[in-house]
């Protein structure tokens, strides 16, 4: 169950002996890419900067290399991608995933760093809290708190901020999470694969501030909102077949079961079918409603070996050590 930390004022510096990568995802950030990795590599002094550039059309590389990044590309557009790309090639014990506008604490990541390493966890997410009344969009903030719920309700268990998109990550998270969204809807798939797995996550609060003037964000409430939204319904059908199957099925069924009484009834009054129709629809909605069933059956037992898969995939890799250890 994710926990939250009322404390994030950067005061607790992470052990030094661990590799930390700052991962910056970008698209036409050359107004903010600068604040940002230099914020970071004063927070972060030993760890190493990476700013992934996704086809910007303005100065976003150069001004990210002049500020001390390393800079990767990746052409095929979408931030799942280049999370994707990111999480494949860099290699460390301990991740920090940021958004590139500057509008999230880089001095906070020091006290997420240790409590990932000092729980030994493998999520730790930064609860945005607002420093200026620009900074979260209504529509954001109502659109994060409808999908959060819609999680809670599917899988029993939330964040308060889930499309939140400053993480920090275990390497064995990293390494054994398998990237499937291509756009924004990735903070939901990263959110769900801790979730489905049960895995080790915490969450603190950062303040969160507005962007700079002259930076316009890529976000589309409602477009990439009800993205999320399918990503998690998709998410829903692959990760829990039996319940939505056996609902469609008894769905199916009630409809079949109301459309034969009547058909029943008369046939026991005068021993005739006079709606025969009825009698094949009625039949057909069973037969869909069983092989429905039958479906959320198998598909489940799959789900359990690809969830298997996944575990193994993960306990690969050890957890992030403390500086006791």
């Amino acid at each position: 169950m994710p926990t939250t930390d009322p404390s994030a004022d950067g005061s607790t510096s992470p052990p030094a002996r661990h590799r930390v990568a700052v991962l910056v995802p970008c698209y036409n950030e050359a107004a903010t890419v600068a604040a940002v990795v230099a914020g970071f590599r004063a927070a972060l002094p030993d760890a190493i900067v990476y700013v992934c550039d996704n086809n910007s059309t303005d100065n976003t590389i150069e001004a990210a290399r002049a500020a001390g990044a390393v800079v990767r590309r990746e052409s095929h557009q979408g931030k799942g991608y280049v999370v994707r790309r990111m999480f494949a090639d860099v290699d460390a014990d301990v991740f920090v995933l940021v958004d590139g506008d500057a509008t999230y604490d880089a001095p906070s990541a020091r006290s997420m760093i240790a409590k990932l390493t000092e729980e030994q966890l493998d999520m730790v997410l930064a609860a945005r809290v607002d420093r200026e009344e620009a900074a979260y969009r209504i529509g954001h903030r109502s659109g994060n708190r409808l999908l959060s719920g819609f999680v809670t309700h599917i899988f029993g268990q939330s964040f308060t901020d889930m499309l939140s998109g400053y993480r920090v990550f275990s390497r064995r998270f990293v390494k054994s999470f398998p990237v499937l969204s291509g756009g924004f809807e990735i903070e939901t798939e990263l959110t769900i694969h801790a979730l489905e797995l049960e895995l080790p996550v915490a969450e603190v609060k950062t303040p969160y501030y507005a962007r700079p003037e002259g930076s316009a964000s890529k976000l589309n409430t409602w477009r990439d909102g009800f993205r999320i939204l399918l990503t998690i319904l998709a998410i829903y059908r692959s990760e829990r077949p039996l319940p939505l199957f056996s609902a469609i099925g008894i769905a199916l069924a009630a409809v079949a079961i109301g459309l034969a009484i009547p058909v029943i009834v008369t046939y026991l009054e005068q021993g005739v079918v006079p709606r025969l129709p009825t009698a094949v629809l009625s039949t057909g909605l069973m037969l869909s409603a069983l092989l429905s069933i039958a479906c959320g059956l198998v598909l489940d037992t799959v789900t359990r070996g690809r969830r298997e898969v996944k575990l193994l995939a993960y306990l690969q890799y050890g957890a992030p050590q403390s500086a006791q250890d």
